[in-house]
């Protein structure tokens, strides 16, 4: 029974012991614990306030690279936009040369083969005006040969000039 009730010397000797560690621990023990601490407090806090700081620097970060992606797709837009006028353009442009172009080329056509064409009649004109005085003269010639033929077409030149 004696643990459960401590005698008096027991129970001084506790609490002088006690002090004294008490006493030892608050002149060497408590300042750099505490000091530690504070240390530690302090760098706890530097730590946030760098974290805040980074935290901040990214979000300013973020929103300028947000403005930066904003610009650029503005700017290519922009620039995809005035690709399709300039595409637009040349493409226009080539239609409208080819347009003429291709007007130039059917008038050039159209022009030489009128002149093919007139050539041509000219030359079936003197064929044929050949062959009609090549018909005619073996007609005259063959009319000229008996001359009760050549007093009866007379004759009848002679009515159809009167009756004109």
């Amino acid at each position: 029974m004696e643990l459960v009730t401590p005698e008096i010397g027991l129970v001084f000797w506790t609490t002088v012991s006690f002090l004294i560690l008490l006493f030892i621990l608050g002149k060497f023990a408590w300042g750099p614990i505490l000091l530690a601490i504070t240390e530690r407090e302090t760098s706890i806090e530097t730590a946030l306030s760098r974290a805040e700081a980074a935290k901040e620097e990214m979000a300013r970060l973020t929103s300028e690279n947000d403005a930066l992606l904003k610009e650029a797709r503005i700017e290519r837009d922009n620039i995809l936009r005035e690709a399709k006028k300039m595409k637009d353009q040349i493409v226009s442009d080539a239609k409208e040369t080819a347009n003429k172009e291709g007007a130039r080329l059917i008038e050039k056509a159209r022009i030489e083969i009128d002149n093919q064409t007139a050539i041509a009649m000219a030359q079936v004109k003197d064929q044929v005006a050949s062959l009609s005085i090549e018909i005619a003269e073996k007609i005259l010639q063959k009319q000229f040969e008996d001359q009760s033929k050549q007093d009866a077409l007379v004759a009848d030149l002679l009515k159809q000039v009167k009756l004109n």
